[in-house]
C-alpha cells in the first residue's frame, strides 16, 4: 500500500491576474536572455522576499499601483530592468514594475499552475518516473528548487523533498540547470 500526501496551496494568493501561465512559460523560453542594466541576463527567475510587494503600472514610485502580490517567495520572472526597477511577468502572464529590493536570486517554482483542478503531480524520491512518490503536490504549490538538470527538479516543499519533471514546473526554464 502505498502512502500518499496531497500538499494544497492553502494561502490565496491575492492577486488580480489575467492570461494564461502556459503561454507565459512559452513565451519566455522563445528568445536567448540578453543582458540588462545589471549586467544579468534578461529574461531570469527571481522570488519575492516579502508577503507584500506592490507591482506598479512604470518603474517609478510616481506610477500607480496595479495589483499587491502578497505571498513570500512566488516565483516571477524579471522580463525587463531600468534603473533599481525590474519589470516582472507572474505564473498567469500579467505584468508589472517592482522595486529591485523587494526581488530575491532564491529561485522557487510553482507546481504546474496552469492546471488548475487537474491531477497532482508526484513529488518522486528520485529523477525517474519509475520512482516511488513521496507526496503528491497540487497545482499551484509553491516549491523551492535545490537543483535542476535540464529534466529533473530536486525541490523541496514542507517536509518533504524529492523530484519533479522540470516540465511541470513556473520557475524555471526548459532545459535549464541549476545547481
Amino acid at each position: 500500500m502505498r502512502y500518499r500526501v496531497l500538499i494544497g496551496l492553502g494561502l490565496a494568493l491575492g492577486l488580480a491576474l489575467a492570461g494564461s501561465a502556459k503561454s507565459a512559460a512559452e513565451d519566455s523560453v522563445k528568445q536567448p536572455p540578453a543582458n540588462g542594466s545589471t549586467g544579468l541576463a534578461v529574461p531570469r527567475f527571481v522570488s519575492l522576499k516579502s508577503d507584500k510587494v506592490n507591482v506598479r503600472r512604470g518603474p517609478s514610485t510616481d506610477q500607480a499601483i496595479v495589483w499587491v502580490f502578497s505571498r513570500a517567495g512566488l516565483p516571477v520572472e524579471i522580463v525587463a530592468e531600468s534603473e533599481n526597477w525590474r519589470r516582472v511577468r507572474d505564473s498567469e502572464g500579467s505584468e508589472g514594475w517592482v522595486f529591485h529590493s523587494l526581488l530575491s536570486g532564491r529561485r522557487t517554482v510553482l507546481i504546474s499552475p496552469w492546471a488548475k483542478g487537474q491531477e497532482s503531480v508526484p513529488l518522486h524520491d528520485s529523477a525517474s518516473t519509475g520512482s516511488r512518490a513521496v507526496a503528491e503536490l497540487q497545482a499551484g504549490v509553491l516549491g523551492n528548487v535545490v537543483e535542476c538538470d535540464g529534466e529533473w527538479c530536486e525541490l523541496t516543499v514542507g517536509d518533504y523533498s524529492g523530484y519533479v519533471e522540470q516540465n511541470k514546473l513556473w520557475g524555471v526554464y526548459r532545459g535549464e540547470a541549476i545547481e
